[in-house]
């Protein structure tokens, strides 16, 4: 039987700080342990714990590299000035290229785990392209900060994660690369719908991005890039459209920088490249999709982040989604666009469930006008109509389902536009918007009850996005609202 993985490291990396146990020793057990948990059998780890020589590497661990399936490489700068580290790299790299290649399938053969940082230039070539796990960061006073290994209530998350990241890879690798004659042979190709384009995004996000990586992998889910992209523009944008061919969906995460702008480009950050690449599969597909997310209370920085959040806002195309909202309500959606829920026998005749007679409205306001719509609220009820308000769906992914929830089974709704600003209420437009896609199936009555205060955008205000746009800017009165009524009375104020 071939081993599973070899682990190449230098030995002053394996050193024990303190009393603490060597780090590769501990990457080690923890790596056997879990990948025998993930697995269900425990995998065979070799490594040298011995100092290498000549002969020795001549000898025993290159014969032994031939019959391995993975590489795990414990990169740091001893590793890339070692050679018999460098040496044991392009000796599997060698021997992998006789047998398949370091990528087999898009599957990698080759981790790059990389400890301590090293200069771009002395990284090791055969490494290159490949995705790594670093297991460590860059503070704000750009100094290097590793991930601490030890467990306890004061345990560093940050390590954790990663390894995890890694114990997931490593586990795909050999389910995929692995010979067992008791399982079905895996297909070469997966469908469409198993395929995520997770975008790159901006340092500050890369903590979420891992986080829905992860959880991804873990509903085996196939996530690209699956190595590292280009440094070139065009190379950059060949590769990235390559994989978007290959997707149902892609997730772009924008943050509060603009991003890296790859080599022979002016403008364009590479986080900005991947959403116009999408759009652009976006606009020849109409079975693709792509969500676009950021943080709540994001404050982009720098001009040109500034301008191409407000065009992101502003310019949203057709099949993509934008939401500024929890992490966790993020992967709520994701999981909805892979896994449309099936409509019940009701919802395709287009009764939505409801068998009570009632005509409900879904009353949307900011949360700084609640006091003002309560005689809106009051009068729809005298009118026999059953109220239901919203809350702030930015509070958790409870509070968002119950939003589009309500999008999804109310007769109608009614955005009161007062406290709230113009990205507010576009936020609300694109809801509406959304609304087949979460399952909506009759059209859904729709207008906007535009209040105080006065303002010269909301006097000038007018779209073509829902059938109705009231406007009182003094009291309430019954009579401003009676055209909506009318429209839910007659059914004439339906989004289609």
């Amino acid at each position: 039987m071939p081993d599973d993985i070899f682990i190449s490291y230098a030995h002053i990396d394996d050193e024990p700080l303190g009393d603490t146990q060597g780090w590769v020793d501990t990457l080690f057990r923890r790596l056997r342990t879990r990948l025998s948990q993930l697995l269900g059998e425990e995998p065979v780890i070799w490594w040298d714990a011995r100092e290498q020589s000549s002969q020795y590497l001549i000898g025993m661990i290159g014969s032994r590299i031939s019959g391995t399936l993975l590489l795990v490489s414990i990169v740091s700068p001893r590793y890339v000035n070692s050679v018999w580290c460098r040496a044991e790299l392009q000796e599997f790299c060698r021997r992998a290229d006789e047998t398949g290649g370091i990528q087999i399938n898009d599957q990698t053969r080759v981790f790059g785990v990389v400890k301590t940082p090293v200069r771009p230039d002395q990284f090791p070539p055969e490494l290159g392209g490949l995705l790594r796990y670093e297991f460590y960061e860059i503070d704000a006073n750009s100094r290097m900060r590793e991930f601490r290994q030890e467990i306890g209530p004061g345990k560093d998350q940050r390590y954790w994660d990663k390894f995890e990241d890694l114990a997931q890879g490593i586990k795909g690798a050999l389910e995929k690369l692995k010979s067992r004659p008791d399982a079905p042979p895996e297909p070469t190709v997966l469908p469409l719908e198993k395929k995520v384009y997770l975008a790159e995004t901006t340092s500050d996000l890369s903590a979420e991005r891992d986080r829905i990586k992860r959880e991804l992998l873990e509903r085996n889910y196939y996530v690209l890039p699956n190595r590292e992209l280009p440094l070139s523009a065009h190379d950059f944008q060949s590769e990235v459209r390559a994989h978007l061919k290959r997707c149902a969906l892609s997730i772009h995460l924008i943050g509060e920088s603009y991003g890296i702008i790859p080599e022979g480009e002016e403008e364009r950050s590479i986080v900005r490249l991947q959403e116009e690449l999408a759009a652009e599969r976006t606009a020849a597909d109409p079975a693709y999709a792509r969500l676009i997310w950021m943080p709540t209370g994001l404050k982009p920085g720098g001009n040109r982040q500034q301008k191409y959040v407000a065009e992101l806002q502003a310019g949203l195309r057709a099949g993509s989604d934008f939401l500024q909202t929890t992490i966790e309500d993020l992967k709520t959606r994701i999981l909805e666009k892979l896994n449309p829920e099936t409509k019940t026998a009701k919802e395709a005749n287009g009764d939505n469930g409801k068998s009570d007679g009632l005509t409900r409205v879904y009353l949307i306001c900011d949360n700084r006008d609640a006091n003002d719509i309560e005689p809106i609220g009051d009068y729809l009820y005298k009118q026999g109509y059953e109220v239901i308000t919203s809350v702030d769906e930015n509070e958790n992914a409870q509070a968002a389902q119950y939003h589009r929830d309500n999008l999804v089974n109310c007769d109608a709704t009614l955005i009161y536009y007062g406290s709230g600003n113009g990205f507010w209420l576009r936020s609300k437009l694109w809801d509406l918007q959304k609304v087949k896609g979460w399952g909506r199936v009759k059209p859904l009555s729709a207008a906007i009850y535009v209040s105080a205060p006065q303002t010269n955008e909301k006097r000038s205000f007018r779209t073509r996005e829902v059938p109705l746009v009231m406007q009182n800017f003094d009291e309430f009165s019954p009579d401003a609202l009676q055209p909506f009524l009318d429209a839910v009375r007659t059914g004439n104020g339906g989004q289609q």
